[in-house]
């Protein structure tokens, strides 16, 4: 039989013996062979497609293990993101920009994938900065998981004024007078942060459903071609899945999702669970769209909030009571699950729970896991061993790992989390990003951090041992991250019998200096063996263009993730240079200091910022 697509001329990465090979031929959804570009072209008949990668490197499309893309793609079209924005110059000129185009009632939300060591200046935005921008347009700038930062319109808005209590957890801070200043702050529970946010505008459904496509089709630029959806705070079931479900029935999602539910009210986590086993089952759906289990939130009172500028929070002494009968309802309907789990002590908790239901309703093979696990201990990976979880790391660490030295130190910054040691355990690990409020969506800046040891400010995190090599990182992010949702016999390799889905990289992953790999991109996405993503020599393939909606939205102006070539009419390549060295300079000469307020010097002779 000939193939439908022979992709050849290739150094393709297969997760397999052998580890590499020349060409894979495709029928329909699935890899059909894959070896020499000689054996393979023999397949070729009157309709196949033969596809040249000119000697460009080929990987297993990229599964992120955690990322909220049902709730992300909800709102994608309303963020101006500033993930991998090289200077705070360039970033308050884009927030500028959007500021003028964004029409009321609307906001300008910068929500989440950055931090201020990614920046030339090496500091956050000011209020001061933030409201001469923006007088009279909204602005919510979040940080992490610790801060947000309102202009004066924004406060406004949400009605926070001299007599708004504090929330439970989280603190607005105020002047002298008792007026709040714009900066809410997690103590350490980052509700106050989100509950805020969801105080602004959504987007009607029709440019919801837009929104989304936009950011499955940024992911297939990036190389991702599968995700699994951890759930998140405001994302209920079934309402929020309307959109995703629609794209589904009408053959237009271009990214693979296998979904959690997470609960959303607290005290009530129970009902939650016991109302959805009645009402969907995993692995309800199809290979594009399918129900993967619970989680990442079981009950609230498990909930450890990581905010490494604040002390490590005592869990709620419920814990345990609310805890076991949600799990013991997981395990007798056999539903796997999974429990976000950052601090070592909240781990030994909630194994002591998992271990009491497993006596009574024994597991026995159901898929289980824990996310982030940054400080968890070796006699605990031995428990979780036992119960045979897993442990879906995330690049949290690249986006705060400045502030985990600054409270812990070095050294027990250089296992946070102990890859390596999982792996030699032979526990299950799957890499991703948890994106998007807190780290960056991109795989690559994630590889990066797991290969380099590094933060996006390039701080050195990990010594060598607990630094993984580049195959074994792609693994982890391809073949590792199928195990999470149960599809490790049709995902993340180029093999006989598995998905065609693959992406032709803009770079040799295997071979650039370590710094590059954030840099790279896909040239050429395939999901299923349909090209849903494609630029440069393959722009003859590329999926019709797609408009973004609403007209005024920042990613119709500046895309996603930066970078220079994507971003070059709306960012020149010498804008960030001139304006942060000006900048710096003038800090010097006139002895201005941090936050002052003093805003960056827009023009100053670079035609760039003239307007």
């Amino acid at each position: 039989m000939s193939a439908d697509i022979i992709l050849h001329n290739a150094k393709i990465a297969t997760n397999r013996v052998p580890s590499f090979a020349e060409a894979v031929a495709i029928e329909g959804d699935n890899i059909t062979a894959a070896g020499r570009n000689d054996e393979i072209l023999r397949q070729r008949g009157p309709k196949t497609s033969v596809l040249d990668a000119g000697g460009r490197t080929v990987i297993p499309g990229l599964n992120d293990s955690h990322l909220h893309l049902i709730r992300g793609g909800l709102n994608y079209n309303m963020e101006l993101r500033w993930d991998g924005v090289p200077s705070l110059a360039d970033a308050l000129r884009m927030l500028r920009e959007q500021a003028r185009r964004t029409p009321p009632p609307q906001w300008v939300r910068v929500v989440g994938g950055w931090n201020e060591f990614q920046f030339a200046e090496r500091r956050m935005p000011t209020l001061d900065e933030i409201n001469a921008i923006s007088p009279d347009t909204p602005v919510f700038v979040l940080h992490l998981y610790d801060k947000a930062i309102l202009n004066k319109a924004a406060l406004r808005v949400c009605g926070y004024d001299k007599d708004t209590p504090n929330p439970p957890g989280g603190e607005i801070q105020r002047d002298k007078q008792g007026n709040p200043t714009g900066l809410l702050v997690a103590r350490p529970n980052a509700m106050i942060l989100y509950a805020a946010l969801a105080k602004g505008p959504k987007l009607p459904p029709e440019f919801q459903t837009n929104s989304t496509r936009q950011f499955m089709r940024e992911l297939n630029r990036l190389g991702v071609t599968s995700i699994i959806d951890a759930g998140g705070g405001s994302q209920n079931f079934p309402d929020d899945y309307k959109v995703v479900e629609e794209l589904h029935r009408r053959g237009e999602m271009t990214v693979r999702i296998a979904y959690n539910l997470f609960t959303q009210r607290p005290k009530q986590e129970l009902d939650d669970f016991s109302k959805w086993v009645k009402m969907t089952r995993p692995g309800e759906g199809s290979d594009f769209y399918r129900m993967n289990g619970a989680g990442e939130m079981l009950t609230f009172s498990a909930a450890d909030f990581e905010d490494f500028l604040e002390p490590r929070p005592d869990l709620s002494g419920t814990l345990e009571q609310e805890l076991t009968p949600v799990v013991r309802l997981l395990a007798e309907h056999r539903w796997p699950f999974r429990i976000h789990a950052t601090y070592d002590e909240s781990i030994n908790r909630f194994l002591n729970v998992f271990e009491a239901v497993n006596r009574e309703v024994p597991f026995d093979g159901l898929r289980w896991f824990f996310d982030h696990a940054e400080t968890v201990k070796e006699r605990n990976l031995e428990r979780i061993k036992a119960l045979n979880g897993g442990i879906a790391i995330q690049h949290r660490m690249a986006y705060q790992g400045e502030y985990f030295i600054d409270r812990y130190g070095a050294e027990a910054a250089g296992h946070t989390p102990p890859i390596s040691k999982m792996l030699r355990m032979g526990i299950p690990v799957g890499a991703g990003t948890d994106a998007t409020r807190v780290a960056s969506y991109n795989p690559w800046v994630s590889l990066y951090w797991m290969v380099a040891g590094k933060t996006v400010g390039g701080t050195a995190l990990y010594p060598e041992a607990n630094r993984l090599d580049r195959m074994e990182a792609l693994r982890r992010y391809t073949l590792g991250s199928a195990w999470f949702s149960g599809e490790e016999d049709k995902k993340g390799a180029l093999a006989i019998g598995h998905l065609a889905d693959l992406a032709v990289l803009s770079a040799d992953y295997f071979s650039v200096p370590e710094e590059e790999i954030k840099g790279i991109e896909s040239v050429l996405t395939l999901v299923g063996g349909k090209v849903v993503f494609a630029t440069g020599d393959f722009t003859n393939l590329a999926p019709p263009p797609l408009p973004v909606l609403p007209d005024w939205s920042p990613v119709k102006a500046y895309g996603g993730y930066f970078s220079r070539h994507g971003q070059a009419e709306a960012v020149p390549a010498h804008a960030c240079t001139h304006t942060s060295v000006l900048h710096n300079l003038m800090h010097r000469m006139l002895g201005w200091t941090e936050g002052s307020g003093q805003e960056p010097l827009w023009g100053l002779g670079c035609e760039c910022f003239a307007s």
